[in-house]
């Protein structure tokens, strides 16, 4: 029987990692065709640091609890499920909620756990791959003999991105903050590495290399302009992040001279049947990769849940190799 209480990371206002706190919340109840899951482990992703920060809003009718990918059992269902019942193991993306006991998850987009994963594993491929594959595939229509450059490389998203592009082909190009993140990507797959810190001329190399097809930017106002200059004719700039601020300049004589398409992109707002068919492009393509040893799962570490804030802290410092999980 399940209490209509539960443990959660609540918070009473925007700030630090000092402002997560565990306590008991009203559990949620399942709508139509959801499902209420109780969680085993949380994956923990850059946008929920910035959500703590109240710059990232959830969007309507979100949960306002922190997390957006989770792996547990159905506890229960609601109206209208038909793949999964009570005890099933599970895993999924959520539009926030998943730092706690129980969280709802739409069976839209729940995905069966396989036996040989743990509950580490499987909460950390919803956000990073179904990222990767939306702005890769779907918006950068990247292809075969392309390249691409994936900034962060060494983060969760850049890790997956860094392998998809190699899935699919395309040679990648990385950026990251240390030698040891440099030999992280390329053990991935990428074909060459920049570290922004020895190498902050590095836009300026890729363009001297041939440029790239393709750029996957989390960082965004710093390296624009740098984007546009190294982006080779037709290029497409998808931007996913802001993390050296929202605003920049812009040689729109450039953009125009290249025809290159600049785009911004989030994966949280998108309508449940665009995160539908990511659910499906992650059964069919990318677990079958990763099962067939084409892909690698890459877990940094995990934290109790009640040591969020250390995990909160630990990818601030942008210390992690791949993803960090919180497991409960």
């Amino acid at each position: 029987m399940i209490d209509e209480m539960m443990q959660s990371i609540t918070q009473s206002a925007p700030g630090g990692s000092d402002t997560l706190v565990w306590a008991a919340v009203p559990m949620p109840v399942p709508g139509e065709r959801q499902l209420l899951v109780r969680v085993r482990a949380a994956g923990v992703n850059r946008a929920d640091i910035v959500q703590r920060e109240g710059k990232y809003p959830p969007p309507p009718g979100a949960p306002l609890t922190l997390g957006l990918e989770v792996a547990g059992e159905v506890a229960a269902v609601g109206s209208g499920c038909t793949r999964f019942k009570a005890g099933d193991a599970v895993l999924g993306l959520v539009a926030g909620g998943a730092y706690a006991e129980y969280a709802l998850l739409d069976e839209d987009l729940a995905l069966a756990k396989l036996d040989a994963w743990s509950w580490v594993e499987a909460a950390s491929l919803p956000e990073a791959w179904m990222t990767a594959w939306f702005n890769l595939v779907e918006i950068g229509q990247l292809k075969a003999g392309e390249t691409a450059l994936i900034h962060a490389g060494a983060s969760g998203v850049g890790t997956a991105a860094i392998q998809l592009a190699g899935l699919l082909g395309a040679h990648a190009i990385a950026t990251v903050g240390s030698d040891e993140k440099a030999d992280w990507c390329r053990n991935m797959g990428a074909s060459s590495v920049f570290n922004y810190k020895s190498e902050p001329d590095f836009h300026q190399q890729i363009k001297a290399q041939g440029g790239a097809d393709f750029i996957l930017d989390c960082v965004g106002a710093d390296y624009l302009a740098g984007n546009v200059a190294c982006a080779k004719q037709d290029g497409r700039i998808v931007i996913i992040g802001g993390m050296s601020g929202r605003q920049a300049m812009l040689d729109i004589g450039l953009l125009l001279m290249k025809r290159v398409t600049l785009r911004g992109s989030t994966l949280r707002s998108q309508p449940l049947a665009v995160k539908a068919r990511l659910t499906q492009a992650l059964r069919d393509t990318i677990i079958p990769a990763l099962q067939a040893g084409q892909l690698k799962m890459t877990i940094d570490s995990t934290y109790p849940v009640q040591a969020v804030a250390d995990a909160h802290d630990y990818v601030e410092a942008n210390r992690n190799l791949g993803k960090v999980v919180l497991v409960m």
